[in-house]
């Protein structure tokens, strides 16, 4: 008698052996076939609300990438379900505001660490319990953007709820703590991967930037981004092959 094919998860619509041991985790769905069109192969194995998953190879190295959505009780059920069906390393592929007055819109940005402004990683851990990714990952997404020369930054992110809601003074005492980007996942993603024995890293692009001193238009921003985004999504592929040339 043979065993039963095991049910697709309920929300990515995985089975074991769908997912790579590395995976990229972009809000947007959309960036999925961006990420992807950087890769040498790469299929679609699964579509469901905001979730779409391919799978594929880079320089030979298997790879997948799932799409989250926006927030994070979205990245965290995209999160916990990966790691069910394989994920070993998941690598936060995003955008995010700039959160000091000289990073340009479009700059890549590696985070190392988040402040857990948000509510859903307040249910995995305590609240003093720091969000803080992988090292190896880091180091990995680190030597990828020394290696591709693009100008980039590192440092702590603030991950957060509400993305029409300001809190100004909190805003100027991440400034002035040297916080570089604000953005609504990473903190989710370093605290469920902890929990759930998983490695994680992330880096994001820019498409915003409060303390410009000279805001460009909205139509220069997304082209800036755009742009940022390309040299993102390279950094992390050679990050992904990073890992994999050194066992990780």
């Amino acid at each position: 008698m043979t065993n039963p094919k095991p049910s697709p998860l309920k929300h990515i619509r995985c089975v074991p052996g769908d997912i790579a041991p590395i995976v990229f985790l972009p809000g947007d769905p959309g960036r999925v076939k961006r990420i992807a069109a950087q890769m040498d192969e790469a299929h679609l194995v699964a579509e469901n609300r905001e979730y779409v998953v391919m799978t594929g190879t880079y320089k030979g190295v298997p790879m997948s990438i799932c799409s989250s959505g926006i927030g994070g009780p979205a990245a965290s059920i995209a999160i916990e379900e990966l790691i069910k069906v394989g994920a070993k390393i998941i690598i936060r592929i995003g955008s995010a505001g700039g959160r000091q007055d000289d990073i340009p819109i479009g700059t890549p940005v590696v985070i190392t660490a988040a402040h857990r402004g948000e509510g859903t990683s307040k249910v995995y851990l305590p609240a003093e319990f720091p969000a803080v990714a992988d090292l190896d990952v880091t180091n990995a997404l680190v030597q990828a953007a020394r290696e591709s020369g693009d100008e980039h930054r590192v440092g702590i992110g603030y991950t957060r709820d509400a993305y029409y809601v300001a809190d100004q003074a909190l805003n100027l005492i991440l400034k002035d703590a040297g916080v570089v980007a604000a953005e609504q996942e990473a903190a989710v993603l370093f605290i469920v991967s902890t929990v759930r024995k998983a490695r994680a890293g992330a880096i994001v692009s820019t498409d915003s930037n409060i303390w410009l001193p000279k805001q460009p238009t909205q139509e220069e921003k997304e082209a800036l981004y755009k742009l940022g985004e390309k040299k993102v999504i390279a950094i992390a592929l050679r990050a992904g092959q990073i890992l994999a040339e050194k066992g990780i």
